[in-house]
This record gives structure tokens, sequence and C-alpha cells, in this order.
């Protein structure tokens, strides 16, 4: 009997990409299961035919020899990896995705034999001030952590060559267990995966192939980084169990509170006060930047408490090297205290001299306003 065609068999497209040929796989390998087909003796061949096409479709290069070539291109069983009809390979590795996903986990660890567990990863909290985080740092920390036993070389073992078989699994370092008609692969427990169980543990680290120890890093903080950012340092969190690879080391960054500058991502404010007759006649004043230097800003005649002024590219630094940022002037107009009798009689005869109408547009208005307002409610 002549073999149905692949894309057929799993009821996709020719132009279908890998996910979907995944997900057309794993819909038909779980209706047609033996082990859910006891009873129905078409089930097994349905199952088998979807394991072929799948075996073909999810290899790119092997789809490529099949949409050319056909079913010809396999003949001789070399393009199934294997018996067609074995579930074993495509079946499984279909359900170790599913249940990952399930579970929280990345689905089996393919490739034999596990070398060993891989070390945690670590977190670190850093504060920096804005400057820094402007500027950038070369900063030194020390961090608690497990390291690789020298005495060992993170074997575990004193004579690494002196260890037996694992009982458990038989070496392989994965153990299964049948739930249902679902036979699921898990790291064993008794060797970590490693396969080999030590007879003499090291009595520097007994067995573990780790020692606590604080360890000193040189960390680079880029410029332009804002609060939250993490850095990540490959392979510096915790070392493996006897010889996995280590985890990494999260650096999380905290920016202090500043005492005259606020950060809003590249751009950065500043209130800033000026005299009430700087405000009046106009004049200019400097301020401080976040670089340490100073810039000059004009106060025009008659500005007002919250004007805000931008100097162009004063603000922060960019990340990864984008643009800098702006920096915001905004203006208080501060009501002077403590006057001297002349000072006071100066201002009265200002007020006297018609210092407030006209002179004083915002205020002038207000009441109007508020006066239109009465007017309307006694009306």
């Amino acid at each position: 009997m002549a073999k149905r065609d692949f894309y057929e068999v799993l009821g996709i497209d020719r132009g279908a990409d890998g996910t979907m040929i995944k997900k057309a796989y794993r819909k038909l390998a779980m209706e047609h299961h033996p082990d859910r087909n006891a009873d129905n003796p078409d089930a097994e061949a349905k199952f088998k035919e979807a394991n072929e096409a799948y075996e073909i479709l999810k290899d790119e290069q092997k789809r490529a020899a099949y949409d050319q070539f056909g079913h010809s291109a396999f003949e001789g069983g070399m393009g199934g990896g294997g018996n067609p009809g074995d579930f074993g390979s495509s079946f499984a590795d279909v359900f170790d995705d599913l249940f990952g996903e399930f579970m929280g986990g990345g689905g089996r660890r393919r490739g034999g034999r596990s070398s060993g567990q891989r070390g945690a990863d670590l977190r670190y909290n850093m504060e920096v001030t804005l400057e820094d985080a402007f500027a950038g740092k070369q900063a030194k920390i020390r961090v608690p952590t497990a390291i690789s036993c020298d005495s060992c070389g993170g074997s575990g073992a004193d004579d690494p060559e002196a260890t037996a078989i694992c009982t458990s699994c038989a070496g392989h370092g994965k153990v299964r267990a049948q739930q249902g008609f679902f036979s699921i692969e898990r790291t064993c427990p008794t060797c970590g995966g490693t396969g080999k169980v030590i007879r003499d543990p090291c009595k520097v680290c007994s067995g573990s192939g780790r020692i606590q120890k604080e360890k000193t890093l040189n960390v680079t903080i880029p410029a332009g980084v804002d609060d939250g950012m993490r850095i990540r340092l490959t392979s510096e969190g915790e070392a493996g169990v006897r010889g996995g690879p280590a985890g990494d080391l999260y650096i999380v960054l905290g920016v202090k509170p500043h005492p005259i500058f606020q950060r809003d991502g590249g751009t950065i404010y500043c209130p800033v006060p000026i005299t009430v007759t700087t405000a009046a006649l106009g004049g200019a004043i400097e301020v401080p930047t976040i670089e340490g230097k100073r810039a000059k800003v004009s106060i025009p005649a008659g500005t007002q408490a919250g004007r805000q002024f931008r100097l162009r590219g004063k603000g922060m630094t960019g990340v990864r090297g984008s643009a800098r940022g702006d920096m915001i002037i905004e203006t208080m107009v501060e009501t002077p205290i403590d006057l001297t009798a002349r000072q006071k009689e100066l201002l009265k005869e200002f007020e006297e001299a018609g210092g407030t109408g006209s002179h004083s547009p915002e205020s002038d208005g207000f009441f109007t306003k508020v006066k239109d307002l009465w007017q309307d409610l006694t009306d």
C-alpha cells in the first residue's frame, strides 16, 4: 500500500513552520497513542504513520529532501532515524516539551548523561549615586558563594577514579517512572545525574565538590544605567555540583536619591530658586550640571514661578550609546524675608506707585474671575 503524503498525515500545509508541525504531531500522538486505544487496532498504525511523518518534517534537511524527491528520498530506511514505528524518540521529545510547560521546566535534558547539577544563580543588590549612573564606574564587590573545591577539583571524591556505577539508574543518570500511559524520565536522585557514586568522598567538601567562600569580583557599571536595571555576570554564580556548570550572578542596581537633581529616564529636573528682583527685572544665573560643571541660564524679565528652561544635551547619558537627554530648570521665585525698615518702605512706595494691577497679570486676572463669579451668584 502506497504511503500517504506526510503533510496530509499531519494535516498541515506545505508552508507550515516548525511550531505548527510539532503542534499537529502532538495532537495526533495524544489522540492515537496505543495505550489510550487498546480496543482500536487502527490506532497503532495511525500513531506510527504520524511518528514517521514528524521524524522527517521536523528536520530541515530531511524535509527539504522529502519536498524534492518524496518518499523515494528515504528508501532503505535512511531518513527515519530508526524504526518508523518506534514510539520513543519523537513522542518522548514532544511530551517532554509539553510536560515541561506544565511543571515550569524546560523538558528533559538531552544528550545523554548529565555531568552534574548546574549551580544556583545569585543576586547582588548594589547602590550607586546619580553621578555614577551618569558616568559609569568600576566597582569591586564581595559575594558569598559556593566555589569549586580545589582539593578534589570539584569531583567530590578524594580519588576521582575511585567511583562506582550508580545502581539506581545503572549508570544512565536518569530514571523512568510510569504514570498512566506516560513514561516520565527524570534525573536520578541518587547520583544527581552523573551515573556514578563516590566511594571515598572528599574530606574538604564532604563529597559535594563545593565549598563556601567569599569571592571578590570587579564589576563594570556602564554609563546611563537606571534604577532596577540588572547586570548579568555569566558563570559567576554558585559552582555546579560535581563538575556541573556554574550559575550566573545578577547585579541589581539601585540609584540613590540626589539632593538637587531629580531624574525621569534621560531627563534631569533641577528646581532653582531666584530672587524677586531677578524674576521681575531679568538677569542671568548659573546652575550646576550632572557632570560637575556649571551652565549659564538667561532669565527674561517678568519670569513667573514654575517657568521651565530646557538645556539640551545636559541630561543623563544614554544607555548603549543612545543620545544624551536634556536638563529642565524650573524657577522658584523666592519671597524675601526679614526685611529692613527701608526695604519695607520701598515696597510700600512701589505698591502706591501702581505696583499691582497690570504689573501682576496673574493675580489681577484671578481676582477678576472671582469677582465675576460672585456677581453671577448674587444675580
